[in-house]
Protein backbone atom coordinates (compact mmCIF):
# COMPACT_ATOMS: atom_id res chain seq x y z
CA UNK A 1 0.00 0.00 0.00
CA UNK A 2 1.54 3.37 -1.00
CA UNK A 3 1.92 6.37 1.22
CA UNK A 4 2.22 9.95 -0.01
CA UNK A 5 5.38 12.04 0.54
CA UNK A 6 4.20 14.86 -1.69
CA UNK A 7 1.60 15.27 -4.44
CA UNK A 8 4.07 13.68 -6.87
CA UNK A 9 6.01 11.19 -4.77
CA UNK A 10 4.53 7.96 -3.46
CA UNK A 11 6.38 5.06 -1.86
CA UNK A 12 5.32 1.65 -0.58
CA UNK A 13 4.99 0.91 3.10
CA UNK A 14 7.46 -1.60 4.50
CA UNK A 15 6.28 -5.19 4.86
CA UNK A 16 6.12 -8.64 3.34
CA UNK A 17 8.20 -11.80 3.72
CA UNK A 18 11.19 -10.60 1.70
CA UNK A 19 11.34 -7.35 3.65
CA UNK A 20 11.38 -9.18 6.98
CA UNK A 21 13.93 -11.71 5.68
CA UNK A 22 16.32 -8.89 4.76
CA UNK A 23 15.75 -7.17 8.10
CA UNK A 24 16.50 -10.39 9.98
CA UNK A 25 19.70 -11.02 7.98
CA UNK A 26 20.91 -7.46 8.55
CA UNK A 27 20.20 -7.63 12.29
CA UNK A 28 21.59 -11.16 12.75
CA UNK A 29 24.89 -10.13 11.16
CA UNK A 30 24.99 -6.83 13.10
CA UNK A 31 25.23 -4.78 9.91
CA UNK A 32 24.17 -1.35 8.75
CA UNK A 33 22.45 -0.38 5.52
CA UNK A 34 22.32 3.02 3.88
CA UNK A 35 18.67 2.18 3.21
CA UNK A 36 17.96 2.60 6.93
CA UNK A 37 20.62 5.11 7.98
CA UNK A 38 19.95 7.54 5.13
CA UNK A 39 16.17 7.00 5.29
CA UNK A 40 15.92 5.97 1.65
CA UNK A 41 12.37 6.16 0.24
CA UNK A 42 13.01 3.00 -1.80
CA UNK A 43 13.75 0.79 1.21
CA UNK A 44 10.55 -1.26 1.01
CA UNK A 45 10.82 -1.66 -2.77
CA UNK A 46 14.42 -2.86 -2.72
CA UNK A 47 14.09 -5.05 0.35
CA UNK A 48 10.97 -6.52 -1.19
CA UNK A 49 13.26 -7.68 -4.00
CA UNK A 50 15.73 -9.10 -1.46
CA UNK A 51 18.40 -6.52 -2.08
CA UNK A 52 19.95 -3.93 0.21
CA UNK A 53 22.88 -1.51 0.10
CA UNK A 54 25.22 -2.44 2.92
CA UNK A 55 27.06 0.37 4.69
CA UNK A 56 30.46 -0.58 6.04
CA UNK A 57 32.94 1.15 8.38
CA UNK A 58 30.26 1.58 11.01
CA UNK A 59 27.28 3.89 11.23
CA UNK A 60 28.89 7.17 12.31
CA UNK A 61 30.31 9.54 9.69
CA UNK A 62 33.17 11.98 10.27
CA UNK A 63 31.46 14.49 7.96
CA UNK A 64 28.14 16.27 8.33
CA UNK A 65 26.85 16.95 4.82
CA UNK A 66 23.69 19.02 4.86
CA UNK A 67 21.66 16.60 2.73
CA UNK A 68 22.52 13.40 4.59
CA UNK A 69 20.65 11.74 7.46
CA UNK A 70 23.52 9.46 8.52
CA UNK A 71 24.69 10.10 12.08
CA UNK A 72 27.92 12.10 12.36
CA UNK A 73 30.50 12.39 15.10
CA UNK A 74 33.38 10.29 16.42
CA UNK A 75 33.21 6.79 14.89
CA UNK A 76 33.78 3.61 16.93
CA UNK A 77 36.85 1.44 16.56
CA UNK A 78 37.31 -0.26 13.20
CA UNK A 79 35.46 -3.58 12.97
CA UNK A 80 37.84 -5.92 11.13
CA UNK A 81 35.27 -8.74 11.08
CA UNK A 82 32.68 -6.63 9.27
CA UNK A 83 33.70 -7.71 5.73
CA UNK A 84 33.06 -11.38 6.57
CA UNK A 85 29.62 -10.61 7.99
CA UNK A 86 28.71 -8.58 4.90
CA UNK A 87 29.73 -11.53 2.73
CA UNK A 88 27.62 -13.88 4.85
CA UNK A 89 24.62 -11.58 4.46
CA UNK A 90 25.12 -11.35 0.69
CA UNK A 91 25.32 -15.13 0.52
CA UNK A 92 22.24 -15.56 2.71
CA UNK A 93 20.29 -13.28 0.38
CA UNK A 94 21.69 -15.17 -2.62
CA UNK A 95 22.57 -11.86 -4.25
CA UNK A 96 23.92 -11.88 -7.77
CA UNK A 97 24.58 -8.13 -7.53
CA UNK A 98 25.65 -6.37 -4.33
CA UNK A 99 26.13 -2.68 -3.60
CA UNK A 100 28.48 -1.71 -0.78
CA UNK A 101 28.91 1.83 0.51
CA UNK A 102 30.31 3.44 3.66
CA UNK A 103 30.37 6.40 5.95
CA UNK A 104 33.35 8.75 5.66
CA UNK A 105 36.19 7.75 7.96
CA UNK A 106 38.53 10.70 7.52
CA UNK A 107 40.37 9.84 10.73
CA UNK A 108 41.76 6.63 9.19
CA UNK A 109 45.03 6.78 7.26
CA UNK A 110 43.47 5.11 4.21
CA UNK A 111 39.92 6.34 4.78
CA UNK A 112 38.78 2.74 5.17
CA UNK A 113 39.95 1.62 1.72
CA UNK A 114 41.35 -1.64 3.11
CA UNK A 115 37.94 -2.60 4.54
CA UNK A 116 36.32 -1.96 1.13
CA UNK A 117 38.90 -4.24 -0.50
CA UNK A 118 38.49 -6.92 2.17
CA UNK A 119 34.72 -6.84 1.72
CA UNK A 120 35.10 -7.49 -2.01
CA UNK A 121 37.48 -10.38 -1.35
CA UNK A 122 35.18 -11.93 1.26
CA UNK A 123 32.13 -11.73 -1.00
CA UNK A 124 34.04 -13.24 -3.93
CA UNK A 125 35.32 -16.07 -1.73
CA UNK A 126 31.86 -16.94 -0.38
CA UNK A 127 29.72 -16.12 -3.42
CA UNK A 128 31.90 -16.01 -6.56
CA UNK A 129 29.10 -15.26 -9.09
CA UNK A 130 28.08 -12.06 -7.29
CA UNK A 131 28.94 -8.84 -9.08
CA UNK A 132 29.96 -6.00 -6.80
CA UNK A 133 29.41 -2.25 -6.97
CA UNK A 134 31.31 -0.07 -4.52
CA UNK A 135 29.95 3.38 -3.69
CA UNK A 136 32.97 5.06 -2.16
CA UNK A 137 33.89 8.38 -0.51
CA UNK A 138 36.62 10.63 -1.95
CA UNK A 139 39.27 9.40 0.53
CA UNK A 140 40.32 13.04 0.91
CA UNK A 141 41.97 12.85 -2.49
CA UNK A 142 44.34 10.01 -1.57
CA UNK A 143 44.95 8.15 -4.82
CA UNK A 144 46.80 5.34 -3.05
CA UNK A 145 43.63 4.63 -1.05
CA UNK A 146 41.58 4.72 -4.25
CA UNK A 147 43.95 2.23 -5.86
CA UNK A 148 43.61 -0.13 -2.89
CA UNK A 149 39.90 -0.25 -3.67
CA UNK A 150 40.35 -0.57 -7.42
CA UNK A 151 42.93 -3.33 -7.02
CA UNK A 152 40.19 -5.44 -5.44
CA UNK A 153 38.49 -5.23 -8.88
CA UNK A 154 34.88 -4.30 -8.20
CA UNK A 155 32.57 -4.50 -11.20
CA UNK A 156 31.48 -0.87 -10.76
CA UNK A 157 33.20 2.02 -9.00
CA UNK A 158 30.57 4.51 -7.87
CA UNK A 159 31.30 7.93 -6.39
CA UNK A 160 28.60 10.57 -6.14
CA UNK A 161 29.33 14.20 -6.93
CA UNK A 162 25.98 14.85 -5.16
CA UNK A 163 25.37 18.46 -6.26
CA UNK A 164 26.65 21.21 -8.57
CA UNK A 165 30.01 22.89 -7.83
CA UNK A 166 28.51 26.18 -6.58
CA UNK A 167 26.67 24.41 -3.75
CA UNK A 168 29.62 22.41 -2.40
CA UNK A 169 30.60 25.00 0.27
CA UNK A 170 27.14 24.95 1.85
CA UNK A 171 25.90 21.42 1.09
CA UNK A 172 29.08 19.36 1.54
CA UNK A 173 31.88 21.70 2.67
CA UNK A 174 34.34 18.86 3.40
CA UNK A 175 34.32 17.80 -0.26
CA UNK A 176 35.67 19.32 -3.47
CA UNK A 177 34.18 19.10 -6.94
CA UNK A 178 37.50 18.53 -8.69
CA UNK A 179 38.45 15.85 -6.15
CA UNK A 180 35.27 13.94 -6.92
CA UNK A 181 35.86 14.26 -10.65
CA UNK A 182 39.37 12.87 -10.13
CA UNK A 183 37.97 9.75 -8.42
CA UNK A 184 35.73 9.08 -11.42
CA UNK A 185 38.41 9.92 -13.97
CA UNK A 186 41.03 7.69 -12.35
CA UNK A 187 38.63 4.75 -12.16
CA UNK A 188 37.62 5.17 -15.80
CA UNK A 189 41.25 5.51 -16.91
CA UNK A 190 42.04 2.23 -15.18
CA UNK A 191 39.28 0.55 -17.20
CA UNK A 192 36.54 0.35 -14.58
CA UNK A 193 32.88 1.18 -15.11
CA UNK A 194 32.56 4.50 -13.28
CA UNK A 195 29.23 5.69 -11.93
CA UNK A 196 28.04 8.86 -10.23
CA UNK A 197 24.91 10.49 -8.86
CA UNK A 198 23.42 13.96 -8.42
CA UNK A 199 20.53 15.04 -6.21
CA UNK A 200 18.40 17.97 -7.31
CA UNK A 201 16.15 20.41 -5.49
CA UNK A 202 18.93 21.93 -3.37
CA UNK A 203 18.99 25.27 -5.16
CA UNK A 204 20.84 24.42 -8.37
CA UNK A 205 19.75 25.90 -11.71
CA UNK A 206 19.04 23.90 -14.85
CA UNK A 207 22.05 25.44 -16.54
CA UNK A 208 24.27 24.36 -13.65
CA UNK A 209 22.88 20.85 -13.90
CA UNK A 210 23.54 20.58 -17.63
CA UNK A 211 27.13 21.75 -17.06
CA UNK A 212 27.62 19.34 -14.13
CA UNK A 213 26.35 16.42 -16.21
CA UNK A 214 28.75 17.40 -18.99
CA UNK A 215 31.75 17.59 -16.65
CA UNK A 216 30.95 14.25 -15.05
CA UNK A 217 30.71 12.63 -18.47
CA UNK A 218 34.08 14.09 -19.47
CA UNK A 219 35.74 11.97 -16.77
CA UNK A 220 34.73 8.83 -18.65
CA UNK A 221 31.90 8.06 -16.25
CA UNK A 222 29.46 5.54 -17.79
CA UNK A 223 26.44 5.51 -15.44
CA UNK A 224 24.54 8.46 -13.97
CA UNK A 225 21.70 8.68 -11.47
CA UNK A 226 19.67 11.85 -10.81
CA UNK A 227 17.06 12.05 -8.05
CA UNK A 228 14.96 14.48 -6.04
CA UNK A 229 16.31 15.66 -2.68
CA UNK A 230 13.88 14.97 0.16
CA UNK A 231 14.70 16.51 3.55
CA UNK A 232 15.29 13.45 5.78
CA UNK A 233 15.25 15.24 9.17
CA UNK A 234 14.53 18.77 10.45
CA UNK A 235 18.27 19.39 10.91
CA UNK A 236 19.02 18.80 7.23
CA UNK A 237 18.91 21.30 4.38
CA UNK A 238 15.41 22.29 3.33
CA UNK A 239 14.07 21.33 -0.08
CA UNK A 240 14.34 24.37 -2.33
CA UNK A 241 12.00 23.01 -5.00
CA UNK A 242 10.36 19.87 -6.31
CA UNK A 243 11.68 19.06 -9.76
CA UNK A 244 9.09 18.18 -12.40
CA UNK A 245 9.00 14.93 -14.37
CA UNK A 246 9.62 16.99 -17.50
CA UNK A 247 12.83 18.42 -16.05
CA UNK A 248 14.06 14.98 -15.02
CA UNK A 249 13.42 13.89 -18.61
CA UNK A 250 15.50 16.82 -19.87
CA UNK A 251 18.42 15.78 -17.69
CA UNK A 252 18.13 12.20 -18.88
CA UNK A 253 18.08 13.31 -22.51
CA UNK A 254 21.13 15.51 -21.93
CA UNK A 255 23.07 12.66 -20.29
CA UNK A 256 22.16 10.20 -23.04
CA UNK A 257 23.18 12.69 -25.72
CA UNK A 258 26.54 13.13 -24.01
CA UNK A 259 27.11 9.39 -24.15
CA UNK A 260 26.36 7.93 -20.74
CA UNK A 261 25.75 4.22 -21.22
CA UNK A 262 22.99 4.08 -18.59
CA UNK A 263 20.95 6.87 -17.00
CA UNK A 264 18.29 6.81 -14.29
CA UNK A 265 16.59 10.16 -13.73
CA UNK A 266 13.47 10.61 -11.61
CA UNK A 267 12.14 11.74 -8.27
CA UNK A 268 12.76 8.49 -6.38
CA UNK A 269 16.01 7.58 -8.10
CA UNK A 270 18.88 7.01 -5.67
CA UNK A 271 22.46 6.01 -6.28
CA UNK A 272 21.94 2.26 -5.89
CA UNK A 273 18.39 2.14 -7.29
CA UNK A 274 18.12 -0.43 -10.10
CA UNK A 275 21.90 -0.77 -9.91
CA UNK A 276 22.00 -4.21 -11.51
CA UNK A 277 19.94 -2.98 -14.46
CA UNK A 278 22.23 0.00 -15.00
CA UNK A 279 25.32 -2.21 -14.84
CA UNK A 280 23.94 -4.68 -17.39
CA UNK A 281 22.95 -1.86 -19.76
CA UNK A 282 26.40 -0.29 -19.42
CA UNK A 283 28.13 -3.61 -20.11
CA UNK A 284 25.98 -4.19 -23.18
CA UNK A 285 26.48 -0.72 -24.64
CA UNK A 286 30.17 -0.52 -23.81
CA UNK A 287 30.72 -3.90 -25.46
CA UNK A 288 28.76 -2.96 -28.58
CA UNK A 289 30.26 0.52 -28.75
CA UNK A 290 26.75 1.98 -28.66
CA UNK A 291 27.70 5.08 -26.68
CA UNK A 292 29.82 8.12 -27.43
Amino acid sequence: MPTTLSPKIRVKLAGGKNYHDVLQIVETNTLHTVCQSARCPNLSTCWGERTATFMILGNVCTRSCRFCAVQHGKPPELDLAEPERVAEAVDSLQCDYAVITSVNRDELADGGAFIFAETVRCIRALRPPCRIELLIPDFCGDQNALDIVLNAEPNVLNHNVETVPRLYPTIQPWSKWEMSLHVLRHAAERGFIAKSGIIVGLGETKEEMFEAIREVRQTGCSILTIGQYLQPTPRNEQVQRMVSEEEFAEYEACACELGFAAVLSGALVRSSFRAKWAYEIAIKRNTSGDNK
